[in-house]
């Protein structure tokens, strides 16, 4: 006998995802829905699993690959119509926009015909590449073109032309607590606050700092063993990273890492970011390891990103070096290359046949 059917409504409502917000060069994480930004380095996003909070660069010794980075961060701003705050106290912050690198496809090198003994070898790869492509490609050898770079709304902060601000009871030095105010102003009012509804059409603020820490900073940690603001810049990045938290904001900072003598400084400072990259240049040494001889630096890990999660994702593998061709700056896997020295790495029969007990061989001396 059939049930009788019934009418009544019950509570069941089936459960929808809620509306990510669409913002142009952003795309949401299959882990927990965060937005994600392109750091302009498609490998380096493949590394790290695209970027998102706030990203320090410990610098290279002479400050050119860690500069090469900041000015790609700033040009994926440009093409993807984000706005652009970039914060300097050496050079220029116009000087640095200026140089920002040509948008182009990627590279897509030709067949290269090799020995055919080696033709069925498996190939390495060693490029740090997604199937899926977000971001954009840049050609180091060509300059963006000027209507592409002024068309993009630039805020800087050039701290030899700011004028001196009363910290009162604030830990800060004045050049930082002048630049977290002028990051604070931006943010409100340009309608980036998560906080508090806006009516603007919603848009990411890509934040760039340079060489953050430095003597003209007003911050002695890179002078000093014991500096008297020992807890000036980890501060500033802890005010920093709670105001990327309420925010639709991201930001890049370089550091001079090789600078600062207190190795517990640094170590709060990594602690400090959400993701934590060390660059070390072949350039300038006098004896560099025949191995890295394809390669101009190595790219060492030192903090994975983990937000709003208890762990985080491991890459694939941390032996990083990156290298600058042509056209392009590329992050690679780190691999021994392959043995073509013609010398044969074998024990002759003669030796074989003398074993090492025997005085056959007159001069020969026991190898442990």
């Amino acid at each position: 006998m059939a049930a009788p059917c019934s009418n009544t409504l019950t509570s069941f409502q089936k459960k929808t995802r809620s509306k990510l917000v669409s913002i142009p060069g952003t795309r949401p994480s299959v882990q927990n829905g965060q937005l994600l930004v392109s750091s302009g380095v498609s490998s380096l996003d493949y590394s790290f699993f695209h970027f998102i909070g706030s990203l320090l660069v410990m610098e290279d010794r002479y400050d050119s690959y860690s500069r090469m980075l900041l000015k790609y961060f700033l040009a994926e701003g440009v093409v993807c119509g984000h706005e652009l705050f970039l914060a300097s106290a050496r050079d220029h912050p116009d000087d640095i926009i200026e140089g920002q690198s040509q948008p182009s496809d990627p590279e897509n090198p030709g067949t290269m015909k090799i020995a055919w003994r080696y033709q069925n070898q498996p190939k390495v790869q060693t490029a740090l590449a997604s199937s899926v492509r977000f971001g954009h490609y840049y050609d180091v050898s060509k300059t963006m073109e000027p209507e592409l770079r002024q068309a993009a709304k630039c805020h800087s902060f050039y701290q030899l032309q700011e004028t001196p601000v009363t910290t009162g009871s604030s830990p800060l030095p004045s050049p930082y607590h002048a630049l977290l105010k002028s990051i604070q102003t931006v943010i409100r009012k340009e309608g980036f606050d998560g906080s508090t509804p806006q009516s603007k059409v919603r848009n990411v603020l890509r934040l760039g700092i340079h060489s953050l820490g430095s003597v003209l900073w007003g911050d002695d940690v890179c002078c000093k063993d014991n500096p008297a603001h020992c807890h000036a810049l980890t501060t500033f990045l802890y005010i920093l990273r709670g105001l990327l938290r309420t925010s639709l904001s991201v930001a890049m900072v370089t550091v001079p890492s090789h600078l600062i003598q207190n190795r517990a400084v640094m170590g709060r400072i990594i602690r400090l970011s959400d993701t934590a990259i060390a660059l070390e240049s072949f350039k300038g040494s006098e004896e560099t390891n025949p191995l890295y001889k394809d390669y101009h630096g190595l790219l060492h890990v030192r903090q994975l990103p983990r937000l709003n999660c208890l762990s985080c994702e491991v890459p694939d593998t941390k032996d990083l070096a990156f290298k600058l061709k042509r056209k392009q700056f590329t992050i690679e896997r780190l691999h021994l290359p392959p043995d073509l020295s013609e010398t044969v790495s074998r024990v002759s029969k003669t030796e074989l046949a003398a074993g090492c007990g025997t005085t056959a061989m007159g001069n020969k001396h026991l190898d442990f």
